[in-house]
C-alpha cells in the first residue's frame, strides 16, 4: 500500500498564543465552497482521508478553525486573497476601480487583475488615439 501524502505535508501554523487561526463566517463561507470545487479529499461534502468505513464529514467545512493540513497546504493556496485574509501575512490592497480586495503583485499595483486589464486597454487605446491626433494630415 503507498504512503500516505497527507502525513507528510507540514504541521499547520499557530498564533504565537498556541491556538489555530480562525475564519470570519464570510470566510469560512468562502473555504467551504473552495473545498467543494477544489479538494481532492473531499466526496459529496464527506472527508475521503478520514474515511475508515464509515462516512465522515469534512471537519474544514464545518469548523473556523483551520484545521486540515491538505487544506492548508493544497487548496488554500488556490485562493491568495482568501489566504491572506486569514493569515494577515500578506499586505492587501483595495482596488481603484471595483473596490475589491486583492493581493499585490507589486508595491504600485492599484487595480485587482479583473480590472487592471480594462484600465490597461482603455489608458492603451487613450494614448494611441493623442498619439494620432498629433499626426498633420
Amino acid at each position: 500500500m503507498r504512503d500516505n501524502p497527507y502525513k507528510d505535508l507540514p504541521p499547520l501554523e499557530r498564533r504565537p498564543d498556541g491556538s489555530l487561526y480562525r475564519m470570519t463566517p464570510a470566510q469560512r463561507k468562502q473555504a467551504a465552497s473552495l473545498i467543494r470545487r477544489e479538494c481532492c479529499c473531499c466526496e459529496d461534502g464527506n472527508c475521503i482521508v478520514l474515511d475508515d468505513g464509515d462516512t465522515c464529514t469534512c471537519p474544514q467545512t464545518i469548523s473556523f478553525s483551520l484545521c486540515c493540513k491538505w487544506f492548508r497546504w493544497a487548496v488554500l493556496p488556490l485562493d491568495g486573497t482568501l489566504e491572506a485574509e486569514i493569515f494577515r501575512d500578506k499586505v492587501l490592497k483595495r482596488c481603484a476601480v471595483c473596490g475589491g480586495v486583492f493581493v499585490p503583485k507589486s508595491n504600485r499595483a492599484k487595480y485587482c487583475p479583473d480590472c487592471a486589464a480594462r484600465v490597461h486597454r482603455r489608458q492603451k487605446t487613450e494614448s494611441e488615439r493623442k498619439r494620432r491626433s498629433a499626426v498633420d494630415s
